[in-house]
Formats: C-alpha cells, structure tokens, sequence
C-alpha cells in the first residue's frame, strides 16, 4: 500500500521521500528517495531527519505531507538480549509499548512538548498528516485513533477481510476526516486506493495554502 501511494505521488510530480523498513517489492529508488530502517528507534530517528531536519526549532517543516502506511509493531521486548539464549523449559518475554511516531511528529506540528503543553513553535504552513488503522473485525476504534494521533486523515481497513490489507493486490478501506467525515471505498487496486487518498490529501492542501493566502491579504490590509 505504501508503495502504492508513493508511486501515485510520483506520478503526480511529487519529492518523494519513502522510509522502509523489510519489504517485499522493488521501491522505486531511480524516482524517490529511500532511507532503509530496521527498527521503531530507527524509523523514528529518520523521520524527525527528513521531516524536520532534526530539530524544529524554526518552526519549519520540509514536507506537505506524511502518510504513514507502515504496520508498526504495537509492543517491543523491554530488555532486549545482545547473545544468544540458551534453551530452557521456557521463556518469560517482557513487552513495552513502542512509541507512536505519527502521534510524536502531530504533537510536534502542533507545537506541543511531551506533557502536551504548547511550549514549542508550531510548524507553518500546517503539513498535511495521514495514519493508517489495520484492524480485525471491526473498524468501530478508528474515529478514536485518528483523535488520539490527531491526524487530518486516517485510512482504516480490516485486515482479516478477503483481499484487503497485507498480501493482496487490492485494499476495501474507509478514510475519516479530522471533520467527521466518513467515505467509504469498494474494493478497489491500491493503487486506485492511493489515488483516492491522495485526492483528498491534495485538496486539504489546496485549502491550507487558500487559507494562509487570505491571512496574509489581510494582515497586509491592516
């Protein structure tokens, strides 16, 4: 599905900058830039790089968009082991909540420290954020992530239903808005899926900039 959407974005004559982790198809590395991450300490580190330079202290952002497709596992070991483990009659694996990056990088846009404060500058122009949602069986959690991550819009599918989610070449999702908006899509390619969402994407984007061209004819008619 990422790959989808990222060539979608080329074709529409978009930068593109993908952040992968092991994946099964060839990215178009000729057309966009690959970074190539294993881990969620990883994949953190390289998005705060590419989005904000490592540091957003200017209050600047060097993207219009970020859509997170990638499945991030939920939990991690706590303590990892550096050697080997010898076998036993059994294992105990402690697990830790891996942090959420989408939710990291919105608070940051927003201007907000750890504690939720507004101590920090907000990024302008707003970039334009998208999550995805895998669930099972039912998609009744998703209006409650994409305010927990406090995204524009959030892409839910259920991954347990035939030909859509991991494996497939097709993808049936629904796509909210931080509005209430709700659009449900058919079964459809991923690719016409990407396109979709990036339909909508590039429209947030073209109000963002209407919006911020207004602000500034009346700031200069003060």
């Amino acid at each position: 599905m990422g790959l989808a959407i990222a060539e979608a974005a080329l074709d529409r004559g978009g930068a593109v900058t993908i952040v992968a982790a092991d994946v099964a198809v060839i990215l178009p590395d000729d057309r966009a830039r690959v970074i190539r991450v294993e881990t969620t300490a990883e994949l953190r580190d390289a998005l705060l790089d590419v989005l904000f330079g490592g540091s957003h202290a200017d209050g600047g952002a060097r993207f219009d968009a970020l859509v997170m497709a990638a499945a991030v596992a939920d939990f991690t070991p706590a303590r990892p082991a550096t050697r080997k483990l010898a076998r036993g009659e059994g294992l105990t694996l402690e697990l830790q909540p891996t942090p959420d990056l989408l939710a990291e990088v919105a608070r940051i846009c927003r201007g907000l420290d750890a504690a939720g404060a507004t101590t920090l500058p907000s990024v302008e122009p707003a970039p334009i954020l998208v999550g995805f949602a895998a669930e099972t069986g039912s998609l009744e959690r998703a209006a409650a992530k994409l305010r927990a991550k406090g995204v524009d819009l959030l892409v839910a599918n259920d991954v347990a239903e035939p030909g859509s989610g991991f494996g497939t070449d097709t993808n049936r999702v629904v796509i909210l808005d931080a509005g209430g908006g709700r659009d449900e899509l058919p079964l459809l390619s991923k690719r016409e899926v990407a396109d979709r969402l990036l339909d909508r994407v590039a429209a947030a984007l073209d109000e963002r900039d209407a919006a911020g061209q207004t602000a500034l004819m009346q700031e200069a008619q003060r």
